[in-house]
This record gives C-alpha cells, structure tokens and sequence, in this order.
C-alpha cells in the first residue's frame, strides 16, 4: 500500500467511486450465485479468465507498452498468485459456509491489514498513534463481528471466516508487493499481466480440485460469471485505476464501505440472508478504524473546534 493520498474529489470522482462501490458490493451476491453450481477454484478460474481476455483487448487497442524482462513477468505471476489467486479463492471458498453480506463485512478489513504491513514493509508508512488507534477499532470490529463465542471452536463456518481474513491479508500484502516491484509499470498492463499470472495457476488448479470445467451451465450462472470477471473484476479494475487518478488512494478507502451495505442489502433481498445485531455493530467498528486511519474527519472536527 502506497502512502494514503488524499486529494478532493470531483463530482465526477464522487459518481465514480459510487459506481465501483455498487459494481463491487453487487459481485459479492454474483459469485455466490455461481457457487451453487461450479466449484470455488472454477469460479476463481472464470474470473480470472473472462477479465484477463478484456484487458488485454483494452491494452492492444490502446498501444500499452509491454514489459519485455523476465524479472517483472516473474512480478506479475507471483502478483497474480498473492492478489488473485489466494484472495480469490480463499473467499469463494469462504462465502460457501458463510452469507455474502459477511464476507463483504470481513473484506473491509483490507484497508487496515493494510495500514499494518505497509507499516512493517516502508519506512515512510509507520505507524502512528491515530494509525494504531484505526487499526485497533478494526481489529476490535472483527472481534464484535464473529462472536466472542465462536472464538472458543472451529467449525466450517468459523473456518469461513478465517479464509476470508487471511483473503484480506493476502490483498494488504499485494498492495505493498506492488508497490515495491511494480510502481513503474502502467496500472492496466500490470492488471492483465497479474491477471494472466493467476489464469495459469487457476486453469490446472480448478481442473486438479474440482474436475474439468464444464460450459453446460445454467443461464443464470453464466450471467453470474459475466458479471463477477468482465464488470466486477476487468471493468472495475479500469474504473480503480481511473479514480486512483482523480481521487488518490485515501479517497479509495471509502469504496470498501460503500460496497458493505450493497453487499448486505443484495444478500437479504435476493438470497434470503439474515446477518445478527453483531455484524452491523462489527462493521461498525471496522469502519471507524477507517474513518480514524484516513484522518481527514478527526482533521475537520479540529478545525471547526468541536
């Protein structure tokens, strides 16, 4: 994770960052809907698949550079494995034993694991008292959202929402990975080429777990694999790097609240799902540890002198 960059945002930002709030709280609902009938590794395969032949179709009508020396593709393939492969499938896998507005909830999570080993990895991201302050609300809000009873046992659910944190941990890393190996490479190049990574270690992985993929599947599992790899995945990678430019990276943090309730409203209304009191006080929590990392609120609470 880079340095948090704060910058105003446009109109045209704000819409932006809605849009991929709503894009990404809905892929939540999509990816479990093509888990009733593919497996968590064939799901991960489509995604990675459908959303690497986009992009690269984007990179050859743009003219993108490519990089040409084995040590960066050596970076996208462990960067597809860390941001693709791992988080991908730990999640798919996750969302088999717990609801989609929980998953989403434990996923918000990535922008404090991220504070934590930028802080570990970057001698300019220490961590801070107001820093070490978000992180305990967040740590604080994971707590609150799986139960002080379920902590005391392991059971597939509570195994669910272990590989979804440990998801969340792979993204946190990635982030710094990036950072360190691939801050000169151009945003789109380097998501089509991680994209390619993770395809090649998801074709004979999904094969070897779940069997050989199958193209006879139902109407509504393949629109649930459209949309979860082309929009939730190719296009949303485009609209990240476009607000990335526009917004900067601290405005980028607010995406990962906006697409919870999306998430959580989706699962009740399509799936039935019922989330507990201590989901929504967890989520509470974890958005604080947010709100106090970004800073900007605690900032303007000062100025105004509330």
């Amino acid at each position: 994770m880079t340095a948090i960059e704060q910058k105003s945002v446009s109109t045209a930002a704000w819409a932006q960052l809605i849009l991929l709030g709503l894009i990404w709280g809905a892929s939540f609902l999509s990816i479990r809907i093509a888990l009733d009938e593919v497996g968590a590794f064939t799901s991960v395969m489509h995604r990675c698949l459908w959303a690497m032949i986009l992009l690269w179709g984007v990179v050859i009508f743009t003219g993108q550079t490519l990089p040409r020396d084995a040590r960066t593709w050596a970076a996208l393939l462990f960067m597809g494995v860390l941001n693709n492969v791992l988080p991908f499938s730990l999640m798919a896998w996750g969302q088999l034993h717990i609801e989609s507005g929980l998953t989403a909830i434990f996923n918000s999570f990535t922008a404090v694991f991220g504070v934590v080993v930028a802080a570990i990895v970057f001698a300019d991201e220490k961590l801070t008292a107001r820093k070490s302050v978000g992180v305990a609300f967040g740590v604080a809000g994971v707590i609150a959202a799986k139960g002080l009873d379920n902590l005391a046992h392991i059971d597939l659910r509570s195994l669910g929402q272990l590989a979804v944190l440990a998801g969340t941990l792979c993204y946190a890393m990635a982030g710094s990975f990036a950072r360190a190996n691939l801050s000169g490479l151009s945003p789109l190049v380097a998501s089509a080429g991680m994209l390619t990574g993770s395809t090649l270690v998801m074709i004979p992985l999904a094969w070897g777990v779940d069997g050989m993929p199958s193209l006879a599947l139902e109407p509504r599992t393949w629109m649930a694999i459209g949309y979860y790899s082309l929009i939730g995945t190719a296009g949303a990678y485009l609209l990240y790097y476009s607000i990335l430019a526009k917004a900067g990276s601290g405005n980028l943090m607010l995406v990962t609240l906006m697409l919870v309730p999306v998430a959580i409203l989706l699962g009740h209304l399509v799936l039935g799902e019922v989330l507990l009191p201590r989901h929504f006080i967890g989520f509470g929590f974890i958005a604080t540890g947010l709100i106090v990392i970004d800073g900007r609120l605690i900032r303007a609470i000062r100025r105004i002198g509330v």
